[in-house]
């Protein structure tokens, strides 16, 4: 049955951010992904995730300028030494976290982006990926990229399924991956059965996430059937994580109905 992870960045926000990890516990989440531990240190983080029996399954490496609206940076050249110094970072917090998984975000393209200035992001793109997934593997830790659509980050440079699997078998590492995120995928290219049945036997998928479609909200709001979509990922053998992403509409502990079939499961 599907394991599920609670992302405290979304999830719980009734909450100060400390206090989500022992609200998850409280629901019967065994795993939390979020997007940035950076303003904690680890140590605090790992007391938090030991004191209620949590894994950490997934965080993303530094961003750039989250603030000032920067979505990543590893595919922006002349940046390179700063994606580098991030991603070495994360991978530091990662050891301590003891968590497996690192997402990489790539960053935004200005919208008059020539075939040449796209072909150059790229180049850094790959580059940069080569370089982390190196130094991943020699601490357990696989490197994910993650399509994002281009209506919730307008530019993202990467948005489509096949786009994400060209870059990891042109980078030949084994522990680079695809991080697919079936509310993004929904929005940009739907077909969502299809695309599960085709990704996930190559082994090049290495995390899942789900939100309703078309407003983030509880996956079972909107338009897409998670219930057949789960079992669909049953029937593949599909062993990893499912990153619960999404906007509760109010408490997140009311609206976890659609969890009740797997909550034995989420371990």
């Amino acid at each position: 049955m599907p394991r599920f992870a609670a992302n405290l960045s979304m999830m719980y926000t009734e909450h100060d951010f400390l206090d989500r990890f022992a609200a998850a516990s409280a629901d019967g989440f065994t795993a939390v992904e979020f997007l940035f531990p950076y303003d904690y240190s680890a140590t605090e983080l790992r007391h938090r995730l030991d004191d209620h029996g949590l894994r950490q399954v997934l965080f993303n490496a530094p961003p750039g300028a989250w603030e000032s609206g920067e979505r990543g940076i590893a595919a922006l050249p002349g940046r390179e030494a700063e994606a580098r110094s991030g991603i070495a970072r994360a991978l530091e917090y990662a050891a301590a976290l003891d968590c497996p998984r690192l997402h990489v975000m790539a960053g935004l393209v200005p919208p008059d982006a020539t075939e040449k200035d796209l072909a150059e992001h790229r180049d850094t793109y790959l580059a940069n990926l080569v370089w982390a997934a190196e130094r991943a593997a020699a601490v357990g830790v696989d490197i994910l990229i993650e399509p994002i659509n281009g209506r919730d980050m307008p530019g993202y440079f990467l948005s489509r399924q096949a786009a994400a699997h060209a870059v990891v078998q042109d980078a030949g590492a084994p522990n680079l991956k695809v991080q697919l995120d079936l509310y993004h995928c929904q929005i940009v290219e739907g077909d969502l059965t299809t695309t599960l049945r085709r990704d996930l036997p190559t082994g090049r998928v290495g995390h899942l996430q789900i939100a309703g479609v078309p407003d983030r909200h509880e996956p079972d709001r909107g338009e897409i059937d998670v219930s057949h979509l789960f079992g669909v990922v049953d029937d593949l053998g599909f062993d990893g994580w499912i990153g619960c992403e999404y906007r509760p509409r109010a408490g997140t502990s009311e609206g976890l109905g659609w969890l009740n079939d797997y909550r034995g499961d989420s371990a």
